[in-house]
Parts: structure tokens; C-alpha cells; sequence
């Protein structure tokens, strides 16, 4: 009878310790990931969280491995783009959950239905080298004659940031399919990532460039000889968005951490890590112009989702497949 007791009371707490225990994936840097989770559990001290962090291809490759085998382990994905989360949306592969910090941020930046919130903006701009004689303030003036082969961007093949950039400017009317025609023809370098392409920059190598802001505008605060444009058509931008997976364990406490990163609390961490709160009313970090001043252009993460593989062809076309 004792035993018994003994193995009932264990196997209560066990469950207990189970159900305050989330599993994160996430593509944070480690630091972010890292402080995140601290912030995260220094506000709810009753749950715990394990995380796994990897690059976003890496993560989904590993989870659709997961759940191939019928064990998908995260409870909550925080990771790169929504593209990504919409298509797990459209495969039933995420719970709905309508969080009540969702009020405080612009419909375009979570899914109606509450499948995935945006957590912050990363935008894609104009870096040029300070070294050049004229400034750039309109996407259009990278397709001027009088630079070219002067231009570097990373590849959509490579960079997913770069895919949404992709979708977004040929969605737009002004620009299009023929602005990166253009770009084609003004003889664009378009390889590798956004590092890659600001090391050209920077180096004047090449001496204008499409770059997510962070990195130009904390190396231009570090002394690096470049600055940082959002143009006047409006930028891209990528929102590392969170979501709560359908196999959940835990839905409670994914649930709290969804609300957390949305609160304002969260949202001040996102600020304090340097980059733009998605949450209306906050701040922006030092460097960045006024959140009303940064024109966000539209954006449809089903239709950049259903015409992914297309663009990526059409983009080999003019650009080498690099």
C-alpha cells in the first residue's frame, strides 16, 4: 500500500512538473533566445522552458522530422517569417488562440485568426557606403544607370528575409517583376546573405546594397563608413512571429508565453535588444527614425507562400541561380 502511495504521488508530481514545463524552437540568436526565456520565467516563476534554437531551415527540417516520426516536441515556434507559419497554418499544423494583446498591434501583423503574432519588424532598406556622392531615397534609384554594377543584395535562393523582400516589391504596382529586371540589367550582384552583402558595402566593394536595418545601423553607430535608407515606396520587413503548435502539450503555458512576448513587457525587451517593437505605442531603438516614419509596404504571407517556388524561378532567370 505504501509503494503504491509512493508511486501515485510521484507520478502526480511528474505530471504536475509536465504541465509547467513549455518547449520552445526558436531562431532567436542565442543571446535573444536566451534572454527572452529568463524574462519570460522571471514573469511566470511557475513555468519553466526548454528551448531549442537553430537557424529557421535547420528547425523546421528537424520538427517535420518530428512529426514524420509522430513526436513533434515544441509546445511554441518563435521563428523568422510568417510565410513559413502560414503554410504550417494551412496544414492544420497550429492552434488558433486569440491573445488579448493582439489588440495593440496593426491587423497585418498577426494572422486573423490568431494562428501566429509578429514579435517585432526587421526591415529591408538601402545601405550605401558614405564614400559615394549621392544618396539614395527611392528603391527606383538603384536601377540608375550611372551606378551600375555598383549594387549588391543577398539572394532569395539563400536568404529567406530576402524572399520577402522578393514577393513584396514585385507585389507592388509602382515597382514589380520589371523593377528587378532593372536591377538585372544594371547588373545587381544578388548572392549569399544580408552579411555578406553589407561586408561589400562597407568595404565599398559594392557600394550600395538592400540590407535588413539592424545590421547597418548598429555598425554605422560602431563607426563603419555606410548609413542606412528607408526609401520613400515603403520597406519589406520580416516579423519573427510566435505560434502555438496543434500537438502542443502544454497550451496553457504557450498560451502565456505568447501573451508575455505581445505584453508590453515583452515588447520593451524587443527594444532593448535593438530592434523594432511590433506593439503600437513603443519606441524604436536609437538610430532608427520615428515608428510613424517608417512606411511599411503591403504584405500577404499566403500570396508570398503560394508563389514562393515560382519567384524563386523567375529570380534564378535574371540572376544566376548563386
Amino acid at each position: 500500500m505504501k509503494s503504491f502511495f509512493a508511486s501515485t504521488v510521484f507520478a502526480l508530481l511528474a505530471s504536475t512538473a509536465m504541465a509547467d514545463t513549455i518547449t520552445l524552437y526558436t531562431s532567436q540568436p542565442n543571446a535573444d533566445a536566451q534572454r527572452t526565456v529568463d524574462a519570460f520565467m522571471a514573469a511566470n516563476p511557475d513555468t519553466k522552458v526548454d528551448w531549442v534554437r537553430d537557424g529557421t531551415t535547420k528547425l523546421m527540417a528537424r520538427l517535420r522530422a518530428e512529426i514524420e516520426a509522430g513526436n513533434p516536441q515544441p509546445d511554441v515556434l518563435l521563428i523568422a517569417d510568417t510565410v513559413t507559419l502560414e503554410g504550417m497554418a494551412q496544414e492544420g499544423l497550429l492552434t488558433a488562440y486569440q491573445s488579448p494583446e493582439a489588440s495593440n498591434y496593426d491587423p497585418a501583423l498577426h494572422s486573423a485568426e490568431g494562428f501566429y503574432h509578429s514579435t517585432k519588424l526587421i526591415t529591408t532598406g538601402i545601405v550605401y557606403n558614405t564614400g559615394v556622392d549621392t544618396a539614395p531615397t527611392s528603391w527606383k534609384d538603384l536601377t540608375q544607370s550611372s551606378i551600375k554594377g555598383q549594387i549588391a543584395m543577398p539572394s532569395p535562393l539563400y536568404s529567406g528575409a530576402a524572399l520577402i523582400h522578393l514577393a513584396t516589391l514585385t507585389g507592388d504596382e509602382t515597382l514589380g517583376w520589371e523593377y528587378y529586371e532593372n536591377l538585372a540589367a544594371n547588373d545587381a550582384r544578388a548572392q549569399g546573405g544580408n552579411g555578406g552583402t553589407f561586408k561589400a558595402v562597407a568595404s565599398g566593394e559594392k557600394p550600395y546594397g538592400m540590407v535588413v536595418d539592424f545590421l547597418a545601423i548598429r555598425n554605422k553607430a560602431d563607426g563603419s563608413p555606410v548609413d542606412f535608407v528607408f526609401p520613400e515606396e515603403g520597406v519589406s520587413y520580416v516579423t519573427e512571429p510566435v505560434a502555438i503548435m496543434s500537438s502542443a502539450k502544454n497550451v496553457e503555458g504557450a498560451e502565456k508565453f505568447v501573451d508575455f512576448l505581445l505584453s508590453s513587457e515583452g515588447q520593451e525587451l524587443v527594444l532593448d535588444m535593438g530592434y523594432i517593437p511590433a506593439r503600437d505605442g513603443m519606441g524604436v531603438p536609437e538610430g532608427f527614425p520615428a515608428r510613424e516614419d517608417i512606411k511599411l509596404m503591403a504584405f500577404d504571407p499566403a500570396d508570398a507562400l503560394a508563389n514562393a517556388e515560382a519567384n524563386k524561378a523567375k529570380f534564378a532567370e535574371l540572376f544566376g541561380a548563386e
